[in-house]
């Protein structure tokens, strides 16, 4: 596949006007293709491999909240990035998952070529389906590269997408306890 990947990316370099048999662009198809298996990895990836049974029984109904985990993408439109943070917040009814895991299915659904809207919906989604909480809310804020370096050229701009399930959806006091601690 890499090899492939780089001959396409050889292409391109050449399509552009530049010469890819030059000192500086010799190796960069290749580093190019690495780096772009790299960033859409999320493709080889499984919820239930990204998991990996760490579901653990608890009493714990108290909102649970992970803030400001990076997330790094590549729009589908462009191919360019955007890149910012992401809040996950849930309310167990039995079960809760480890830490780590939540990051990880944020990363698993960034590293594919992604519109904003839909990466929020599939973090909620997967949470509700996996663990089964009472609710849960993911907040995105990223600023997008195809809005920065072409097209509009807005440097300022950032894009903020929610997505509430369940009693985050229905409970206005849990929406606002999850927006308030989100802010803070």
């Amino acid at each position: 596949m890499s090899n492939e990947l780089d001959s396409y990316y050889k292409k391109i370099i050449r399509n552009i006007g530049e010469d890819p048999d030059r000192d500086g662009l010799l190796d960069t198809p290749g580093r190019a293709a690495r780096a772009m298996q790299y960033l859409t990895r999320g493709y080889g990836q499984s919820l239930d491999e990204v998991v990996n049974n760490a579901i653990f029984e608890s009493d714990n109904d108290e909102m649970i909240l992970v803030k400001d985990i990076e997330v790094y993408s590549l729009c589908e439109h462009h191919l360019l990035p955007f890149i910012g943070k992401c809040h996950v917040a849930y309310l167990p009814t039995g079960k809760v998952i480890g830490l780590s895991k939540i990051a990880r299915i944020v990363d698993m659904f960034a590293r594919r070529l992604q519109i904003q809207e839909n990466l929020t919906k599939q973090i909620a989604d997967s949470l509700m389906d996996i663990i089964q909480p009472s609710g849960v809310g993911v907040i995105i804020e990223a600023k997008h590269l195809c809005m920065m370096m072409r097209g509009v050229e807005k440097q300022n701009s950032s894009m903020t997408t929610s997505m509430m399930l369940g009693s985050f959806r229905k409970d206005d006091r849990t929406r606002s306890e999850f927006l308030r601690l989100s802010r803070s």
